[in-house]
């Protein structure tokens, strides 16, 4: 399985908007469980939106409405639209892929959010 390789944090003031991708390349990847993560500094990691092989999706509480989990299979991509940022949504946000082969994080990608 092959490392997810994140891209698009940044720093945005609040009530911005970031889009992070995520790329997980490989013939196998329609078929897997695509998750964002965020992690911030002393904090647990803590699950934020997952998209199934089917494209059906879930989201923390924190952020319904929000933001917005997607995939383009063709691509390998895996996408996080993130609209109306709040300074709590500052964190690394990691990209995993899980599947029968077993799981796979990403390195993560910043995301800073200033008031």
């Amino acid at each position: 399985q092959v490392q997810p390789v994140e891209s698009g944090g940044g720093l945005v003031q609040t009530g911005g908007s970031l889009r992070l991708s995520c790329v997980a390349s490989g013939s196998i990847f329609s078929r897997m469980i695509m998750s964002w993560y965020r992690q911030a500094p002393g904090k647990q990691r803590e699950l934020v939106a997952t998209i199934g092989s089917g494209g059906t999706t879930n989201y923390a509480d924190s952020v319904k409405g929000r933001f917005t989990i997607s995939r383009d299979n063709a691509k390998s991509t895996v996408y996080l639209q993130m609209n109306s940022l709040k300074p709590e949504d500052t964190a690394v946000y990691y990209c995993k892929s899980s599947g029968a082969v077993g799981t796979t994080w990403g390195q993560g990608t910043q995301v800073t959010v200033s008031s």
